[in-house]
């Protein structure tokens, strides 16, 4: 709901393409992304839509089993693997709905930019740092049941 919220405040007060600069290094720019991460295949004709679509599902549901199977102690482990499900989930709907994903958070420094991106993006990256710290933690214990 935040992801989607942000989006249609991005998309209702942002002109595209044009920056507001909150600080030097971090602005607001209303971008339309047709691709997957970094743009990767935008200007393919498409059919990549379609395709990031039937991923995004596919990855949705192996997520949501995941989740379901995780035991109740692993709160890290889940609270990650929900991150990145809605997250998932905010980005497909665009996809879905509009053809394309709405980036509206811009970050740069000295002339050099990141991709622009946005909620959705932002908890699947956080959701996989947790999933990552969460596998080491739990291999370092040594057991699957550490966090229970």
């Amino acid at each position: 709901m935040l992801d989607q919220g942000s989006k249609y405040l991005a998309s209702s007060l942002l002109n595209y393409g044009e920056p507001v600069v909150l600080l030097p290094f971090f602005d607001l720019t209303l971008l339309h992304n047709t691709g997957a991460a970094f743009s990767f295949l935008a200007g393919q004709g498409g059919w990549q839509r379609w395709f990031f679509i039937v991923v995004a599902i596919a990855m949705s549901i192996y997520l949501l089993l995941w989740l379901r199977n995780t035991p109740r102690g692993m709160w890290v482990q889940a609270s990650a693997l929900a991150l990145i499900l809605g997250g998932a989930i905010g980005n497909v709907w665009d996809r879905a709905v509009l053809g394309y994903v709405v980036d509206f958070i811009s970050v740069h420094w000295q002339g050099s930019y990141f991709p622009a991106f946005n909620i959705a993006d932002s908890a699947i990256s956080v959701g996989a740092v947790l999933l990552i710290w969460d596998m080491f933690l739990v291999s370092r214990r040594g057991d699957s049941t550490a966090q229970q």
